[in-house]
């Protein structure tokens, strides 16, 4: 039986770490992506031009990557009063929750994906959620994830496992990650066409990609990035007397 995944890819940097990881690891990987009314569809035209790259550079990731989902769930961006579903200020709310929070959106996401899933006879779902970002997504926890595992095997009547391989590491050591997948090409594949951007800004080059540079996405991203250049140049000196 082949071991298969569907791979949560959004085209962001997280998703697509998660895609390389998936790629690594198992047989057979396909992926779905929403359309949730976001404010910017950047992402979603970065997500094609990435799983296009990936075909074209990684021949082995190429022969194990499968068919791509496309799921239009606008709806939720029609109920959703959130800085990612409207033009509002990206701040903290009274409740401590910023207001890019969209309130059941990875809870629904995976409900479409294990529905995906269980037609294709896919055992393991992929997301790049992590608890140690600081965004504090209540959707995006531990606990969150592995109660929604137990209640997706038990509604669907078959065994199905969350995977979310960034859970406990931070975005210097997600950076660190893709190198140790796919090396310099994957990073640089994953600064040229990945999007984290909450404003969709795709004109402003940085080191680490393209973003406003002010929004929280974009601030997360880059220290992530300085971390992981900083670590990587500790990495490269030599040792002492050398």
């Amino acid at each position: 039986m082949v071991d298969s995944a569907l791979v949560l890819f959004s085209g962001g940097q997280d998703s697509a770490t998660s895609l390389a990881w998936a790629l690594e690891r198992f047989d057979r990987v396909e992926t779905v992506g929403f359309d949730y009314g976001q404010r910017h569809n950047v992402e979603l035209e970065c997500r094609k031009k990435f799983l296009a790259r990936i075909r074209a550079t990684f021949q082995p990731w190429a022969e194990k990557l499968g068919e791509d989902h496309m799921m239009d769930l606008s709806t939720l961006g029609h109920i959703s009063d959130t800085a990612l579903t409207r033009e509002k200020e990206f701040e903290f709310l009274k409740d401590g929750l910023p207001s890019s929070f969209v309130p059941g959106r990875n809870l629904i996401f995976f409900n479409y994906a294990a529905a995906i899933a269980y037609r294709r006879g896919i055992k393991h779902l992929v997301g790049g959620m992590c608890e140690t970002d600081y965004s504090g997504y209540p959707d995006c926890r531990d606990d969150t994830l592995k109660a929604l595992q137990v209640a997706l095997t038990l509604g669907m009547g078959t065994r199905f496992v969350i995977d979310t391989p960034l859970m406990w590491i931070d975005k210097a050591q997600t950076w660190q990650l893709a190198e140790d997948l796919g090396g310099d090409m994957l990073v640089e594949m994953i600064v040229e066409e990945t999007h984290s951007c909450y404003r969709g800004d795709r004109q402003s080059r940085k080191a680490w990609g393209y973003g406003c540079g002010t929004c929280p996405a974009c601030d997360l991203r880059m220290r992530g990035w300085d971390k992981y250049q900083v670590n990587r140049s500790r990495t490269a000196q030599p040792p002492i007397g050398k």
